[in-house]
């Protein structure tokens, strides 16, 4: 017999890769960035390395693997990643309905990346998302000093809503995030559209494809 759940009481989505296609473009202008300071690898290894971590560990791993960065490194290469954010950005397929049927349920959700809210702004908000999560159901790494996968962000999102860990359901796409919901004590959905979720799985995370799944792993669909 599966598993069956109680239906969560919060839902906790990572932004990058989970509500908008934001890994590749992002991952390109780290890419084009190391390279000039002595550190060439591909888009495909960046996101191995760097997905889901953040710019301060980024740059921090880039670094010991040779790169030459200037202390204002992280605000040059935000800079660079704005502006081909701005140029448009996709939400993950799927997102949009499911967005409506928790909302339909009655099923509070919220967002909590490892990213800026700067950033948020910018790729929520060309989605017509942006007003959906701000300002009560956002929660951002940058500011409140926890990092996943500190398991802090959240607890605080948890915490924010009044809701115990253990009732929560987190949606993410990488291992540092999986972690923070292991480490919270959260039920986790890792979504691995490209095969890639090995390192989630690890963490206990529940392998998924497509966003179309997600109201049936919660229960909603019997």
């Amino acid at each position: 017999m599966p598993i069956t759940y109680p239906t969560p009481k919060l839902v906790i989505f990572d932004c990058d890769g989970v509500l908008v296609d934001s890994e590749l473009v992002t991952n390109e202008a780290m890419v084009a960035s190391l390279k000039r300071y002595g550190l060439s690898m591909t888009v495909e290894q960046s996101m191995d390395h760097f997905v889901g971590g953040t710019m301060a560990s980024v740059m921090s791993k880039s670094r010991a693997m040779g790169a030459d960065l200037p202390d204002t490194w992280i605000d040059e290469v935000y800079a660079e990643m704005y502006a081909r954010l701005e140029q448009g950005v996709n939400l993950v397929p799927g997102i949009p309905n499911l967005l409506e049927r928790l909302a339909a349920e009655a099923i509070p959700f919220c967002v909590a990346s490892n990213g800026s809210e700067a950033k948020m702004k910018i790729t929520l908000g060309q989605n017509d998302l942006w007003n959906t999560f701000h300002p009560h159901a956002m929660f951002s790494a940058y500011s409140l000093g926890a990092a996943k996968p500190d398991p802090g962000l959240f607890l605080a999102a948890a915490s924010h809503f009044d809701v115990q860990a253990r009732d929560c359901l987190v949606v993410e796409d990488s291992e540092s995030g999986a972690l923070a919901a292991a480490r919270a004590g959260m039920r986790c959905l890792g979504f691995a559209p490209h095969g890639t979720g090995a390192r989630l799985a690890k963490h206990n995370a529940e392998l998924f494809t497509d966003m179309a799944q997600v109201p049936a792993l919660m229960g909603l669909d019997t």
